[in-house]
């Protein structure tokens, strides 16, 4: 088997081959830090989170980087709305942006470079390339000449002819064509700003990354990852700047995620559908969120619902109880959890992880990955309704699922369930009506239970408990 992906590049499904072997340098754009993460933006960050777990899993070691823009326009705006200034914007939102990343399952990233720690490497970017004629300055600002790039365009397959006769924006005078973009600002009067040699001001978007990736990930990286809005013009400008500068490509694979969609319309602060992903996970744990994002293709659209969520959840539950029926199985076992697992079993658990890879590593088939997470779920359950079955089974299974556990993150590590002394002496009561075969008495107590968010569950080994 070898992992194969879809590079927007080229088009086509490709073998993926790092530069150095079981080594990945890895970049996916990240956040301006203006406001709280939006349901949209918690695709790519999980699909991401993803792609960079399965790496890891093949053993590779992944150097995962994204950014934080921590000063642009809208920042500006948005320190001027609270009335505190763009520095405290952001520490504000990369805080709840991290609290949201924490509590969406996805791991840290190897390095969080911001905008404002690498103006010198930024300024000297763009210096390089005025050297070389693909920047000019006018009044302070400075331009990139897309007209000089011959390539311009070769990601997102635009054609500049057809850029420049399609330019509906307000003719800047400044420019020597109207499709050169920024990269250097002039600051207005008052504006945070920072010195350069075409005096004092603020990068552009594109340039950030180019600058960031080349100094923390160095010329050519394996994977450049984002959203499929980046491709163009952000994705598009990056490649400009940095193989003006290196003629080397910026990035070998090229992965991008489709938009997700509220009511089949893409997500747009102008609809109002912007949902918020602080207040999604008030209601929806991280696994029903995390199995809602990978349950369809990353390149397909996606469309939200509360429907969706809801069936998410249910199918996660339905994960997580046989898993933890087989924890519990395992933990009654005295011995034998050592020993050799039963050949029909680990044949069967070959099989279904040997799926699993097989889907995963075309183009991360997340879909069909978890088609085979339920087909554990379904061995878990025969095997759990056999009362005389191997200790090593369970251990076995566990093993199994969480090699598959670790790429997707639908299920965590909970933490021991302490009770109440209310919850310990309606479970006791239950208990007691069971045994007198007051079943009327036991219904009510469940309901009791479920209304203070806890979820009973009766097995052949003995009533368990969970909360919701």
């Amino acid at each position: 088997m070898a992992l194969h992906i879809y590079n927007t590049m080229t088009r086509t499904k490709e073998e993926f081959v790092p530069q150095e072997p079981d080594k990945v340098k890895m970049y996916v754009c990240g956040p301006t830090v203006y406001g709280y993460m939006h349901i949209g933006n918690a695709r790519p960050v999980i699909v991401f989170d993803m792609v960079r777990n399965y790496l890891e899993t093949l053993g590779n070691e992944v150097r995962y980087l994204t950014n934080f823009t921590d000063v642009d326009d809208k920042m500006i705006r948005k320190a001027e709305e609270l009335n505190i200034t763009v520095a405290e914007v952001a520490e504000m939102f990369i805080a709840a942006y991290q609290e949201d990343l924490t509590g969406l399952g996805v791991k840290p990233a190897t390095l969080n470079p911001r905008v404002t720690e690498s103006m010198d490497t930024i300024v000297e970017f763009i210096k390089e390339l005025e050297d070389k004629g693909y920047a000019y300055e006018n009044g302070g600002d400075v331009y990139y000449r897309t007209g000089k790039f011959a390539n311009y365009g070769k990601l997102s397959r635009q054609n500049l002819e057809e850029l420049r006769f399609g330019i509906r924006v307000e003719v800047d005078s400044r420019k020597e064509n109207q499709e050169d973009f920024v990269l250097w600002k002039a600051a207005k009067p008052g504006e945070v700003h920072w010195s350069s040699p075409w005096g004092e001001g603020r990068p552009g978007w594109h340039i950030e990354c180019s600058a960031m990736v080349r100094e923390y990930l160095g010329t050519t990286i394996d994977i450049h990852g984002g959203g499929e809005d980046l491709k163009f013009p952000h994705h598009e400008c990056e490649c400009a700047q940095t193989e003006a500068l290196t003629g080397e490509p910026l990035s070998n694979y090229w992965m991008h995620n489709a938009f997700l969609n509220i009511g089949d319309e893409k997500m747009s602060k102008s609809l109002g559908n912007g949902l918020l992903v602080k207040d999604i996970r008030a209601r929806f744990k991280q696994g029903a969120i995390r199995y809602f994002m990978l349950s369809s293709h990353y390149r397909n659209p996606l469309n939200f619902t509360e429907e969706a969520l809801l069936s998410a959840e249910k199918s996660v539950e339905r994960i997580a109880l046989a898993e933890g029926n087989v924890k519990h199985r395992l933990e009654l076992a005295a011995e034998g959890a050592e020993g050799e697992a039963s050949p029909q079993i680990t044949d069967r658990l070959a099989a279904i992880v040997s799926n699993f890879h097989v889907r995963m590593q075309d183009d991360f088939n997340t879909p069909d990955a978890i088609t085979a997470v339920f087909d554990w779920v379904s061995l878990a359950n025969l095997t759990l309704a056999d009362h005389e079955a191997n200790p090593a089974d369970f251990a076995a299974l566990l093993k199994a699922f969480a090699e598959m556990n670790a790429v997707l993150r639908l299920t965590v590590e909970a933490e021991e369930e302490v009770a109440s002394e209310e919850i310990e002496r309606l479970i006791a009561e239950r208990a007691e009506a069971r045994k007198n075969k007051n079943w009327s008495r036991s219904d009510e107590i469940r309901d009791e239970l479920n209304a203070l968010g806890i979820l009973l569950e009766d097995t052949p080994q003995g009533m368990r408990w969970r909360r919701k």
